[in-house]
């Protein structure tokens, strides 16, 4: 017969072990949730802290379970090994010091190539926590850990001295496009000629970063035909590049290619997006014509709220149902989900607060 003691017991150890469970859970999800939305265009600065708030208390219950919560987070890991869950793997290695964890959870990201939860995992600790990774990695042998280094010296804007000499020459091209990138935001003018040597690699990412790096240091004449050629080409860069192209300038020059670019239906909504970038807050009668077309709504609604952040909070000026905006709409969009804005409401909220 079990005791009433040994019934508290019991039950409180299930309790324990259902709340790690759920920590476990909720930091993978909310991590990778505020990763998403750190990719939007452009991203929401509020509810991406927000969703960080939320993070560290479920990182705080993990503090507190401490080795205890590996069988749910390695349990989570093997059912659904995407980005958030290597972020917890990640965060707990580090955080408890367990370098043989930490070797686990890099194998096993490698072998999926997931990389963004690791440097995320490194990015949400502090430097001197993870300082003796860095400098290993730096120089390992594995591209792979190279290149997680780089990612970690990009997250907390660490200079990694003269091993990023030998890292914007490295021969891996995503390592090496990854190092030129940190040299662009660490402004290493020392670097510049590498730079410009990168530029006639034959590996698109690396002309690319390469690219934008030159701009950062103000040789956006140098980059200016690639970056172009780059944000034309599409992909997960696009917008990288065409902001780095709009830098190179010159402006009148920029607003010409652009105008070209809105005579084709398959540039113009990099064009629209590409408007927006330039910061004139008057162009805002323009872009409320050009929500009202399917082809560059999406581009014009982000174009809208990197001019006019505030507008986030009039959360009735947009909508996620293309079908909302009529049978054009509907379809060209199909069954798509899509941020929009609603353009009638948008120009009531100009009318209303005088603006542009």
């Amino acid at each position: 017969m079990v005791s009433a003691g040994e019934q508290l017991f019991v039950s409180a150890r299930r309790v324990a072990v259902e709340a790690v469970r759920q920590h476990v859970e909720q930091a993978a999800f909310l991590w990778a949730q505020r990763d998403s939305w750190g990719q939007k265009d452009p991203p929401d600065e509020t509810v991406i802290g927000e969703i960080g708030e939320r993070i560290e208390i479920n990182l705080d219950g993990l503090r507190i379970a401490g080795a205890a919560a590996w069988p749910a987070a390695e349990r989570q890991l093997k059912d659904f090994p995407d980005k958030g869950e290597f972020f917890v793997i990640g965060w707990m290695a580090i955080e408890q010091g367990d370098p043989s964890r930490m070797e686990e959870g890099v194998a096993a990201a490698k072998d999926v190539d997931e990389r963004r939860g690791l440097i995320g995992a490194m990015g949400w600790h502090k430097p001197a926590k993870i300082a003796h990774l860095v400098r290993d990695w730096l120089v390992a042998p594995d591209a792979f850990k190279r290149y997680l280094a780089v990612g970690a010296c990009l997250e907390h804007g660490v200079d990694p001295s003269k091993l990023l000499d030998r890292l914007v020459n490295d021969p891996d091209a995503t390592t090496r496009a990854f190092a030129l990138r940190l040299a662009g935001r660490l402004k290493r003018a020392d670097l510049a000629r590498e730079m410009a040597s990168a530029l006639e690699s034959g590996h698109g990412i690396v002309r690319l970063w390469a690219g934008w790096a030159l701009t950062e240091l103000g040789s956006g004449d140098l980059a200016r035909a690639e970056l172009r050629k780059a944000a034309v080409a599409g992909g997960p860069d696009a917008l990288t590049a065409l902001r780095g192209a709009i830098k190179a300038g010159p402006d009148k020059d920029v607003r010409t290619w652009m105008g070209g670019l809105m005579k084709s239906a398959a540039t113009a909504p990099l064009a629209v997006r590409g408007i927006g970038m330039l910061g004139d807050r008057a162009i805002l009668p323009w872009l409320i014509e050009r929500m009202k077309e399917p082809n560059v709504a999406v581009a014009a609604c982000a174009a809208f709220l990197e001019l006019f952040p505030e507008a986030r909070a009039e959360t009735k000026m947009f909508t996620v149902d293309p079908t909302d905006l009529g049978p054009a709409f509907a379809e060209f969009f199909d069954d798509e989900l899509v941020g929009i804005a609603v353009p009638d409401r948008v120009e009531s909220w100009r009318a209303q607060n005088r603006v542009a």
